[in-house]
């Protein structure tokens, strides 16, 4: 049975939203989640997992949230090779670097090894119906490439 951890942080509940949707997306195809916050979670976790989706709001002028920064500090001791892994957050089209904490994540996610195999999903504040929608496949086709995606890189 694959295992999937996701985490985020949310300050607003927007992120919260997202990630909701998403959950309810990976649910419908029949795989359970291990859903934390990133302040009740620790970035050793994600080993022990086959599937990671990760998610925050961007920050200021395109940073991670306060939140995150010390799950993004520990995440340099842990190698992902083999795991599949995604990036969610709510943006703000308001600031100049569009959804930076996506990037941000993703090119962490990558410089450990992990597959990230889907494009980052950027929503704008918070999710409209159809956004939510989107979310929710977003959840389906993340289990979808972990059924059908090689698991070594």
């Amino acid at each position: 049975m694959m295992k999937v951890i996701m985490v985020y942080t949310s300050m607003t509940g927007n992120t919260e939203e997202i990630a909701n949707a998403i959950l309810e997306g990976i649910q419908e195809e029949g795989i359970e989640v291990e859903v934390k916050e990133v302040l009740d979670a620790s970035a050793d976790e994600l080993e022990a997992y086959d599937g990671i989706l990760l998610g925050a709001y961007t920050w200021g002028d395109g940073e991670l949230p306060d939140d995150f920064l010390d799950f993004y500090d520990e995440m340099d001791s842990i190698h992902l090779s083999g795991k599949k892994a995604a990036v969610f957050g709510s943006c703000d089209s308001g600031y100049e670097k569009y959804g930076a904490a996506v990037d941000i994540l993703v090119e962490k996610l990558q410089e450990l090894g992990a597959a990230v195999v889907l494009e980052g999903l950027k929503i704008e504040l918070a999710p409209t119906s159809e956004e939510r929608e989107s979310c929710k496949q977003f959840g389906k086709q993340f289990v979808q490439k972990m059924l059908t995606e090689p698991s070594t890189y």
